[in-house]
């Protein structure tokens, strides 16, 4: 695993521990809390990559959280 396969991943773990840590407040909230956290708090670098990465490791709420939250 290069280093940019390791930030991804480690990226993509980060949005699904958010989303997750918030699903029980339901998926509205789910949703957009992180979106908020990380395009108010993730550097532009990691919201370009995490923009960038693969979907398939991103839960679905962390998936439209991204969506709204990182610049496409």
């Amino acid at each position: 695993m290069s280093v940019s396969d390791k930030t991804t991943h480690h990226l993509i773990r980060m949005a699904n521990q958010l989303a997750a840590n918030l699903a029980v407040r339901g998926e509205a909230v789910a949703i957009a809390e992180p979106a908020d956290h990380i395009a108010k708090f993730w550097d532009p670098r990691m919201k370009a990559a995490i923009a960038a990465a693969p979907r398939e490791g991103l839960s679905p709420i962390a998936r439209a959280a991204i969506e709204q939250g990182a610049p496409q």
